[in-house]
C-alpha cells in the first residue's frame, strides 16, 4: 500500500492547498494561479453553466501539446457543461464524476452527517429531509462525454477508478508516449462509501475504513507504475483542503493544527478557513532514482507548485502572457534545495470575507490574518467574521496550533509587520497588472447532467 511504505517516499510537512475548498483548489492545481487570477473563487454547482474560464491554460493542455497522453480519473468540479468538460480542457480520457459525490443522490448513500436518503425509485417522490441533501437528480458517472451510470454505485467506485487508472497507464506505456494521469479521489469526502473493505474491517470507524481503501487504491496505481515505468514516472500525492469539521467523526483530523485562537471565538478552523487546518495538507513524492526517499522536507510548498514543476520536468514551456503563483520545486524534490516559497497567500474560502480575496499572508514562519472567521463546526456553531488592522500575526515555528498571536507592541511583531504589508501590497499590484480571468457562475437547471429525464432521478446504466 502507498503510505504504508513511507520510507520509499519524500514527505512534505509544510505543504498547502491553494484554497480551502474544492473548485478553487483544483483550479489552482491545474493552472498554477490563485483564484484572483484564474477566476475560480468558490465552488461550482450542479446547475453551473460555466467552469474554469476557457482562456485559462491547464496543465493537461500544456503537456498534451508536448506530446503527452493525458487522462483524468475522479472528481473534476471545474465545470461540466459544454466546453468546460475535461475532454475539452486537455484530457484525452476522462472517467469520473463531474463534481463532489455528495452533490447527487445514490442508491448506496454511504455515511454522511446528517444522513441523506437514497435516490427515489419509480413514481415515488423524493424524501429530501435535509437541506444539504440532493435527492432529485442522481450522481452521474462519466466516461469521456457520456454518462455511463446514474446514479453511481459508490460502493464499487474506488475499484472502478483503480481499474481505469491501471488500464490508462498500461495503454500509455504500450504506446511509448509519456503520460499525465490526474486522479481526483472521492476519498476522504462525505459520503464515505459502505464498501467490501468496510465489511472486512468490522468495528473500524467509517473514516478509518475509507482511509484504508484509499491507501489500497493508490497502492494499486503505484504498483502498476512500478511494473511498467518505475524509473521514468513521477507520482505526487496531496489533498485539496482540510477536514470538513461539520461532518464530525466523518471529517478526519487537523492533527496539531487546531487553530486554537479561532476555536475560542467559535466555529471550526478547518475547511473553508485560512487557518492551518483548512489548507495544510499531506504531500508525498515518489520517483525512484530521482527523488530521494525516506526524506522529510520542511520546505514551504503549495499545490500551486505542481503546474510549474511538472511543466519544467516535462521540458515544456509555461503559457505566455500571464503570471504564476506557483514555483518550480524541482530542486527541492531532488534534494538540492531546502527552501521553497518565502511568501504564500491563503485566499478566503467561505468562512469569512469575500471569496478569493487575499487577507491571510504566510511569510517564512510568520502568518498574518487581516480577517478571521470560523466555519460551521460539528456542534453547528459558526465563528464570527472579524477584521484585524493591524493584523494578527502568529509564529508557526513556536505555535503550530495558532493559539496566541504575537503582542502588537513586541519587537518581533514590529519586525514582521512591514514585511507582511510589503508582500501583500506586492501581490495585489502584480494581480492588477496581470491577464486575469473571470469565471461564469451563472446557473441554469437545464445543464444538470441527466441521462434519462423521463425516469426518476435521471436513472440509467450502461456499464
Amino acid at each position: 500500500m502507498f503510505p504504508a511504505g513511507g520510507s520509499n517516499f519524500h514527505r512534505f510537512v509544510d505543504f498547502h492547498a491553494a484554497a480551502s475548498t474544492c473548485s478553487p483548489s483544483r483550479a489552482s492545481l491545474l493552472t498554477g494561479r490563485l483564484g484572483l487570477r484564474n477566476g475560480v473563487t468558490h465552488n461550482f454547482a450542479v446547475t453551473s453553466v460555466g467552469g474554469l474560464p476557457l482562456n485559462e491554460t491547464t496543465l493537461a493542455e500544456v503537456l498534451q501539446q508536448a506530446g503527452y497522453v493525458t487522462g483524468m480519473i475522479g472528481k473534476w468540479h471545474l465545470g461540466h457543461h459544454g466546453s468546460y468538460h475535461p475532454n475539452f480542457r486537455g484530457f484525452d480520457y476522462y472517467f469520473g464524476i463531474p463534481y463532489s459525490h455528495d452533490m447527487g443522490c445514490t442508491d448506496t448513500p454511504g455515511y454522511n452527517h446528517p444522513p441523506c436518503p437514497a435516490c427515489p425509485r419509480g413514481d415515488r417522490p423524493s424524501r429530501n429531509l435535509e437541506r444539504d441533501c440532493y435527492s432529485d437528480v442522481a450522481l452521474p458517472l462519466y466516461e469521456n462525454l457520456n454518462i455511463v451510470e446514474q446514479p453511481v454505485n459508490l460502493s464499487s467506485l474506488a475499484q472502478k477508478y483503480a481499474e481505469k487508472a491501471t488500464q490508462f497507464i498500461q495503454h500509455a506505456s504500450t504506446s511509448g508516449r509519456p503520460f499525465l494521469l490526474y486522479v481526483g479521489l472521492a476519498h476522504m469526502h462525505v459520503p464515505l462509501a459502505r464498501t467490501q473493505l468496510s465489511a472486512e474491517t468490522w468495528g473500524r470507524r467509517p473514516y478509518a475504513a475509507g482511509l484504508r481503501e484509499m491507501d489500497s487504491l493508490v497502492g494499486q496505481i503505484k504498483d502498476k507504475v512500478d511494473r511498467t515505468a518505475k524509473n521514468n514516472t513521477f507520482l505526487w500525492f496531496t489533498g485539496d483542503n482540510g477536514p470538513w469539521a461539520q461532518k464530525c467523526e466523518l471529517a478526519g483530523s487537523v492533527g496539531p493544527f487546531t487553530g486554537l485562537w479561532q476555536t475560542h471565538q467559535g466555529g471550526s478552523p478547518a475547511k473553508q478557513t485560512t487557518w492551518e487546518g483548512g489548507h495544510r495538507v499531506p504531500a508525498l513524492a515518489y520517483w525512484p532514482g530521482r527523488v530521494p526517499s525516506n526524506v522529510t522536507s520542511t520546505a514551504l510548498l503549495s499545490v500551486l507548485d505542481i503546474f510549474p514543476t511538472v511543466v519544467a520536468l516535462a521540458g515544456a514551456q509555461l503559457p505566455r502572457g500571464r503570471h504564476f503563483d506557483g514555483l518550480d520545486a524541482s530542486e527541492v524534490l531532488f534534494g538540492r534545495a531546502q527552501s521553497g516559497h518565502r511568501v504564500l497567500f491563503h485566499p478566503n474560502s467561505g468562512a469569512a470575507g469575500e471569496d478569493g480575496a487575499l487577507q491571510t499572508v504566510r511569510l517564512g514562519h510568520y502568518k498574518a490574518f487581516y480577517i478571521t472567521g470560523g466555519a460551521k463546526a460539528c456542534d453547528g456553531s459558526v465563528g464570527p467574521e472579524r477584521h484585524h488592522e493591524p493584523p494578527l500575526i502568529f509564529n508557526l515555528e513556536d505555535d503550530a496550533a495558532e493559539a496566541l498571536p504575537l503582542e502588537r507592541g513586541s519587537a518581533e511583531y514590529r519586525r514582521a509587520l512591514p514585511k507582511v504589508r510589503e508582500a501583500l501590497a506586492g501581490v495585489l499590484r502584480d494581480i492588477a497588472d496581470d491577464n486575469i480571468s473571470r469565471a461564469d457562475y451563472t446557473q441554469d437547471p437545464s445543464v444538470t447532467p441527466c441521462c434519462n429525464p423521463r425516469r426518476a432521478a435521471c436513472r440509467c446504466q450502461t456499464v
